[in-house]
């Protein structure tokens, strides 16, 4: 039987799935929290690959909203809303989610060629502030491009989707390539506030200057009413908008765990939480490594809820650690030493990390 190769409208010889550039644009996978948790600059805070952005005189947490399938498709969505207002934002201030790509995932875009491809990017959108908000895009590598776009939210606590035309950065654009690497190629950045240092009237164009948002962009911050709702995000090639590629939970979590990973004690509340094995080096020393899930993007940092979390286990003894170090590894695993044991050297020992699923150990490998 001849392989019949299907082109989908608006994508590029797509066969199947793969179409959609986004990962975790349906909001499913939420390693970190899903309860309210408070923004911060630079942050990943709740849902897996959208990071929060604000330095304002305000404060905005984010949450998991669930049972939005009957609107969007999408049964979970980002949440967002304004905890301390800020009705003035200063010139240089800014809140925004924002979502980055890794370079070398952008290759067939073929930037900064004439061989260009137009992007379109949709999502679903709420909110009880209506007006003008803005999306900008970004590309980083050698000359850093800018683009803003509006959109409109028309009626208040109404699912609306939206749909952003991106034309390519070509051959006349110079530095409009995007480097083949780990990097970061792309970044949106859904603008909820953004002060007038970052506003532009330059819309629907690549510009250098560093503009994010339209001088018409509402200030969101004003009112501990305003709450803002996003799902349903993909990103193809092309120049209209298709269904949403629909991918299983546990190929959506893989993808997002080559950025991070979380590994928690006993999901069901009880006291087993195995983490490593290794050996006592010395007396007070035990040396392990922990292989990755999935190899990261890069060689991740380390982190505990709390040292005081662990236990290792040897020859019968369970010591309580007061220290850890990474002491080497690879995207691929982690060596770690942890100190403050009382023990024989040599002996063969495990770690366990202790108390349930809110105690934890995070692989952090994100753009």
């Amino acid at each position: 039987m001849a392989l019949i190769k299907v082109k989908s409208r608006g994508t590029d010889s797509v066969v199947g799935a793969g179409k959609n550039l986004i990962i975790n644009g349906g909001m499913q996978v939420w390693q970190r929290a899903t309860a309210t948790t408070t923004s911060g600059t630079g942050s990943y805070k709740t849902v897996d690959r959208f990071q929060l952005y604000e330095s304002t005189n305000g404060v905005y947490t984010t949450e998991q909203s669930t049972g939005n399938s009957g609107d969007t498709g999408h049964d979970t969505a980002l949440q967002a809303n304004v905890t301390t207002v800020d009705s003035s934002i200063g010139g240089g201030q800014y809140a925004a989610i924002i979502h980055r790509i890794e370079a070398q995932n952008l290759q067939h875009l073929q930037w900064g060629t004439a061989a260009g491809k137009n992007l379109v990017l949709s999502f679903w959108v709420k909110s009880n502030k209506t007006g003008i908000y803005s999306l900008s895009t970004e590309k980083n590598d050698a000359t850093t491009y800018r683009r803003v776009n509006e959109f409109t939210i028309n009626s208040a606590n109404t699912w609306e989707q939206k749909t952003i035309n991106i034309p390519p950065l070509t051959n006349s654009n110079s530095g409009g390539t995007i480097t083949n690497d780990n990097g970061l190629g792309i970044k949106f950045e859904w603008c909820l506030a953004y002060g007038s240092t970052y506003t532009t009237t330059s819309l629907d164009q690549w510009i250098t200057s560093s503009h994010f948002a339209s001088t018409n962009q509402v200030n969101w911050m004003d009112s501990t009413s305003n709450n803002f709702y996003l799902t349903g995000v993909q990103l193809e090639v092309g120049t209209e908008a298709t269904p949403f590629e629909h991918r299983s939970f546990g190929d959506e979590l893989l993808r997002c765990q080559r950025y991070f990973q979380r590994l928690t004690g006993d999901e069901g509340g009880g006291n087993d939480g195995g983490f490593m094995n290794g050996a006592i080096w010395n007396s007070t020393d035990f040396y392990g490594s922990v292989h990755h899930i999935t190899s990261m993007r890069a060689e991740p940092t380390l982190s505990f809820s709390a040292i005081g979390d662990l236990l290792v286990f040897a020859g019968g003894v369970a010591d309580t650690p007061s220290s850890f170090t990474k002491t080497g590894g690879t995207s691929s695993y982690t060596e770690i030493n942890i100190g403050g044991l009382g023990n024989t050297a040599g002996r063969g020992a495990w770690v366990r990390i202790d108390g349930g699923p809110s105690n934890f150990a995070d692989f952090d490998s994100e753009l």
